[in-house]
């Protein structure tokens, strides 16, 4: 495992930094025997590292018998190409690690296309310099599995018409999702999309809203798919709770993009539930790095969704550190800390972000004939009813709605003010 100190990278907390490259390397059962860090004041654009840091590398891989190495950070083809002719080792970047992992963690069809296509795009540039890995014959997507293909003439032909297949299919998909969307727009119910960097405990807190059985481990990337269920909500009969896909720092953009379909759940809630773990060293940079990819995506700036940030794993701090959190998010009014792991303050948060919710609601005059018996109980259900007037056959209700609820009340039974 090799860390590069380059630019950004050197405001992260470097043992962090290594943990988690050490936590991706570990999801996909890869034994790490040995860490090193090298500060980079020149990259080199043959091998990335000097010439001493790159006989560093391959006599610690010597001497752990190591075979294969992990650059973390992204390296052109040539720079592979180098590296493994200097080291005598496999060597693999960042980007073709999370690669590797999301081939084999994608449970879904549309989770296996979306790998694929982020794959096949980003092996497009390393056929000719990198082709050594694909001799093997064993299926898979990433280097450590690599396509089975012995021959290379076809190859980039070959490649652009897979990637243009599985783009068509993707278009269906994202198709097929925004009929979903539009169907729940239909429905009385708000969304709550939970986002956060992988590891801080979406899929936990999501399974104790939901009494689901989603994977959630101490693991990186432990789940893909998109999950939802409904989930209870004070004041509110009840919500649609989406678990996304964690993000990590230096994101591939080949995977941004081939998850785009997934991802624009997000930007269609209500209301974004920003999970962060609080307990580790780099909280407020994996915060960026979540809020870079929220605005990449078009789910962050005027007109979107409201976020509020729940600050997990509050049961790991020391009492101190507990003591600081807890008043840092007093002075703040969109944070509230919570443990999904014990239930702490989870209460707290469901109660606020229903308040959330349900903070933009206005009074809205709806006219109904007597036998509207379900539009009547939707608006009792789903809204406050302050005042009621019957004349004739009608009844006009005063009632406080939110703008979305208002628009689903209309979708749902076409009404109008």
């Amino acid at each position: 495992m090799v860390l590069p100190e380059l630019g950004g990278a050197a405001s992260r907390d470097v043992d962090a930094r290594l943990n988690e490259a050490a936590g991706l390397a570990e999801a996909i059962g890869i034994g790490v025997a040995e860490r090193l860090s090298f500060r980079i004041r020149s990259p080199k654009a043959a091998t990335l590292f000097g010439s001493g840091q790159v006989e560093s590398i391959g006599a610690a891989a010597e001497e752990a018998e190591a075979e294969l190495i992990i650059v973390d950070a992204p390296i052109t083809p040539i720079q592979q190409r180098n590296l493994e002719t200097a080291t005598k080792r496999k060597v693999i970047d960042r980007t073709g690690l999370i690669l590797e992992i999301f081939g084999e963690r994608a449970a879904t069809s549309e989770g296996r296309l979306q790998v694929e296509l982020a794959h096949l795009d980003y092996q497009a540039g390393r056929l000719v310099r990198s082709w050594t890995h694909l001799e093997r014959q064993r299926g898979g997507f990433g280097f450590l599995g690599g396509p089975g293909e012995t021959q290379i003439e076809a190859d980039r032909r070959l490649i652009r018409d897979r990637m243009a297949k599985l783009r068509k299919e993707l278009e269906q998909v994202t198709r097929t999702r925004a009929l979903h969307r539009a169907r729940r727009q239909r429905a009385p119910w708000p969304v709550i999309a939970l986002v956060g960097y992988t590891n801080a405990g979406k899929s936990t807190l999501f399974n104790r809203l939901t009494n689901a059985d989603v994977m959630a481990e101490n693991l990186l990337f432990a789940t893909l798919d998109p999950t939802m269920r409904e989930v209870a909500m004070p004041g509110l009969e009840k919500a649609i709770l989406s678990d996304t896909v964690g993000f990590i720092s230096e994101l591939p953009t080949q995977l941004v993009a081939a998850f785009r379909a997934t991802l624009e759940e997000v930007i269609s809630a209500d209301l974004i539930v920003h999970v962060r773990d609080i307990s580790h060293s780099d909280t407020d940079a994996q915060r960026a790095d979540v809020e870079k990819v929220l605005t990449e995506i078009g789910a962050m700036g005027e007109g979107k969704a409201p976020l509020i940030e729940a600050w997990n794993k509050i049961d790991l701090l020391s009492e101190d550190d507990r003591a600081r959190v807890d008043a840092e998010a007093a002075r703040r009014d969109n944070v509230m800390p919570i443990s999904a792991l014990s239930g702490d303050g989870v209460d707290e948060l469901m109660r606020w972000a229903s308040e959330r919710l349900q903070a933009d609601n206005r009074v809205r005059r709806v006219t109904l004939p007597a036998g509207a018996g379900e539009a009547i109980a939707w608006l009792h259900a789903n809204g406050e009813v302050i005042g009621q007037s019957s004349e004739d056959l009608e009844t006009e209700f005063e009632v406080r709605l939110s703008d979305a609820d208002w628009a689903r009340f209309q979708n749902r039974h076409q009404q109008s003010a």
